[in-house]
């Protein structure tokens, strides 16, 4: 899979806000400073980009629509929102520790960036409807509605998920030539970031979706992610292979296994990366290898799914033959 860089690095706030008009959305901005240090860096593959960016001064910025679900989390310095996505009145900012939505992705928004340092992970709006247990109302595409995480695990999940992709995903080569490993990514943060975020999905599935979630749509369903765990799979292939839609595969797999589709694909892959384990030699195999070949790029997220499954660490396993 290709991957595409960018960086810049300025004093000009005329610079900045062509940079930021042109890698984001059209947007104005204003600075404070007289020193306009503004640093932005990008790594993008397929579907997921990561940016980080450092503002060395207060920076107001008035933008745009997105049209990508924008997260961010921040490191350093603060960020106000005045745009009143989250229903509040004046501002809301958020500090240190906060990973949330800078806007709706179809929203112009604004506020203020003051002196900080921070991540924004960039995914397609698309996926949100391919992982969405439900659908929204009215068989509407899924929408997010609120800025904040609904509590504070689920602002530290979709932090930690945001770090994955930047620190395992895409800052490492060679997990970014894998379009499996990239595409699950994808699918684990869209997860994450609906769990973690108020949106319209139904708590329920819709009354057609409950008729076709049959054990013979089941059936396909595990066939296809059997024979193509080894390929990039999305929750609509697999729906498409089941003759059923995606909210109706979702319901069969929470009332017959008490999983999800993409779970149930997981243990599959998991699966075979301990097949692969068995039967490797410990001299010229890795434990990183193997999981990154089944579209597990964080090894410690790999380690403790394997323990939990297996009794036993993925090294371990490795070194039997030995």
């Amino acid at each position: 899979m290709t991957v595409e860089e960018l960086s810049f690095d300025s004093a000009s706030a005329e610079a900045t806000e062509e940079f930021l008009s042109t890698a984001y959305t059209p947007m104005r901005i204003g600075k404070s400073a007289a020193d306009a240090r503004a640093r932005i860096s990008r790594r993008s593959a397929g579907p997921l980009s990561v940016d980080r960016l450092s503002f060395g001064y207060d920076m107001a910025y008035d933008a745009g629509s997105l049209g990508r679900v924008c997260l961010l989390s921040i490191h350093s310095g603060t960020v106000a929102d005045r745009s009143g996505a989250d229903g509040a009145e004046g501002e809301t900012v958020f500090g240190p520790g906060d990973t949330f939505l800078i806007a709706p992705p179809d929203a112009p928004y604004r506020g203020e960036v003051r002196s900080a340092r921070y991540t924004i992970a960039m995914f397609d709006t698309a996926l949100l409807d391919a992982v969405a247990p439900t659908g929204g109302e009215g068989n509407a595409p899924v929408r997010l509605t609120g800025l904040r995480a609904v509590n504070e695990a689920a602002n530290r999940q979709l932090g930690a998920a945001v770090a994955y992709v930047r620190d395992h995903v895409l800052a490492d080569p060679a997990a970014c030539e894998s379009e499996l490993l990239v595409s699950t990514a994808a699918q684990h943060l869209a997860a994450v970031t609906l769990a973690a975020l108020p949106h319209t999905g139904r708590a329920d599935p819709a009354p057609a979706d409950r008729t076709d979630a049959t054990p013979g749509a089941l059936r396909r369903a595990i066939a296809f992610i059997e024979a193509n765990a080894d390929r990039e799979t999305s929750l609509a292939d697999i729906a498409a292979a089941a003759f059923v839609t995606p909210r109706a595969l979702q319901y069969a797999f929470r009332r017959h296994l008490d999983t999800t589709p993409l779970g149930y694909l997981r243990r599959v892959r998991l699966d075979a990366a301990h097949r692969d384990l068995l039967a490797a030699d410990p001299a010229t195999a890795t434990v990183t290898g193997i999981a990154m070949h089944w579209g597990f790029a964080h090894p410690g997220h790999f380690a403790g799914l394997y323990r939990a499954a297996y009794r036993r660490t993925p090294g371990e396993t490795l070194r039997l033959r030995g």
